[in-house]
Formats: structure tokens, sequence, C-alpha cells
């Protein structure tokens, strides 16, 4: 008899509380651990006490807005529950080059004697999102939490990312940039594109206007498709579309994209709310992943 999965992510993979909700089944589960932020010194729940919109508000107002992981009693707490119904735990968090939760998970996951088993596969919102359907998947195939763990860690080259930032701003706010740097791209007015690929956030090119910054990700993602992916096809890979804030640019985009990407389904989000804070409103994502066999 197949065990009975839970499949936990972080909210960075852009699932919200409902959608986790309504995935949830006969015999599998999805469930999303709120990541938390200090705002000027207070404490929120990404979609639980804060959502997007409050977000962007104190963005907007310059407030001191910090990123945390979440704390492991939260984490206990959650897989403790959980394993009173399910057999077994994957454990899904964002990108281990991005922040410390997936180390802390690992850790904590030692004392669960292999029922609960923690996926490094440096992935984040839209990707990361792709993951946890992929491991509800497999569950459904009777795969059981370790096997799962294996096949996503080795998948993980399998998805690409590129961000264009509509300002250096944040990036320089959070000391990921040198206020040299950021000086010298504003004069310059340039669009920076950055890329996710396994460990960290990267720069990949500079744009002079967001015209043709989205023209560079929509390149590369094609050279992708090409190169790694075994061609550009509809039926072998995902694509989507994540943003910051703008829903109207996004949409503008999405256009663009289907454009170039004829018969593709194209899913979009908001990019997580602990990435906005790095690169502020106006950015826009394209990313694939190819899908499971």
């Amino acid at each position: 008899m197949a065990k009975k999965i839970a499949i936990v992510t972080d909210s960075n993979s852009g699932i919200t509380q409902q959608q986790a909700r309504e995935a949830q089944g006969e015999g599998r589960g999805l469930y999303v651990l709120p990541m938390p932020f200090m705002i000027d010194e207070e404490t929120f729940y990404e979609d639980i006490s804060l959502t997007q919109e409050q977000f962007y508000e104190h963005l907007a107002k310059g407030a001191d807005v910090i990123t945390s992981q979440p704390a492991p009693d939260s984490v206990l707490q959650l897989w403790d529950g959980l394993l009173q119904e399910y057999d077994e735990i994957v454990h899904i968090p964002m990108s281990s080059g991005l922040s410390g939760s997936c180390q802390s998970a690992l850790m904590l996951a030692g004392d669960y004697g292999g029922k609960v088993q923690v996926v490094n596969n440096q992935r984040i919102s839209v990707t990361q999102r792709q993951s946890a359907l992929d491991a509800l998947t497999l569950a459904e195939r009777g795969m059981d939490a370790a096997q799962i763990k294996e096949f996503l860690e080795a998948d993980k080259f399998n998805s690409s990312i590129y961000i264009l930032l509509d300002t250096l701003y944040y990036l320089k706010k959070g000391g990921r940039i040198t206020p040299a740097a950021a000086a010298l791209g504003t004069i310059l007015r340039l669009k920076p594109v950055l890329q996710i690929q396994g460990e960290k956030l990267d720069a990949f090119a500079k744009a002079r206007t967001v015209s043709q910054g989205k023209s560079i990700m929509i390149n590369a993602i094609r050279n992708d498709m090409e190169k790694r992916f075994g061609g550009v096809n509809p039926d072998r890979i995902w694509l989507q579309i994540a943003y910051t804030y703008d829903l109207e640019a996004a949409n503008q985009f999405r256009a663009e994209v289907m454009q170039a990407f004829p018969g593709f389904d194209i899913h979009m989000d908001p990019l997580s709310l602990s990435v906005a804070c790095h690169i502020g409103p106006g950015s826009l994502a394209l990313a694939c992943c190819v899908k499971i066999p």
C-alpha cells in the first residue's frame, strides 16, 4: 500500500494558503509555511498577516523591511501535526543559496528518522511552485518521500529563471551591490537582468530599456530550451512569468511571451515577498521548467 505523503513548501513558492487547501485530496496534501518579515521591528507572516498590497505600501513609505526564516518551533509544529495524519513529509524550502531556511530544515529533519525529507533543489518562486506540484504528482505515482527527494534534486538544473529589475535602489539598500555600482547604473538608467541558476542570484545582462530587457529574457529562455531542455516544445516544458506589484506590466509582458512562444500555457504569479524586498516593485521574471515524464 502506498504511503500517505504530505508535501510542504514555503510562501516563497507563490502558492497561497487557499491554493494549498484546494490542492488537498484523498491521501495527498500540500501545505505552505508562511515566511516571516520584520517591518519596522514588527513581525508579519506572508499571506497570513501581510498581503502583497500591504507589503508594497510599507516599501513605498521607506519602511525597514527585513526577511527572516521560519522559526524552528513553527517548522516542528507543522511537521509533528502532519505526521499524525501522514506517513512521511517532503519539505521543499526556497533555494539554499538565498536563505538559511533550507539548512535549518535539514538539521531539524535529522531527528525524524527519515520520515521528513528536505529537498535542496535550489529553486524559488514559480520554479519552486512547480517542484511542489511535481512532488504531489510523484506521490500519487507511489513514490515515497526519499524517492521524491532524490528525483527533485536530480531534476534541479532542469529549470531557469531570469529577472528584469526596474531599479537598483533595493539591491543597494540590502547591500547586494555597492553604492557606487548602484549610482552608476542609475545615472546610465540601466535595467539589470539577473538569473537564478543553482545557488545564487547572479548578474546576467544589462539592458538600456525595459523593452530590451524583456527581449534579453525571452532570448535567454529560448536558448535554454533549445540547448539544455531538448527544444522549444510545450509538451516538454512549463513556461512561467512572475512579477512584483505591477500587474498591468506583467499582463503586457505575458502577451509578448505568448507571441514569442505560441502553443505554451503560461502560468503567472506575483514574485514572493522575500525576493520582492531585495529587488523592489516593477520587476518582471521569465522562467521555465522541464515537465516530469
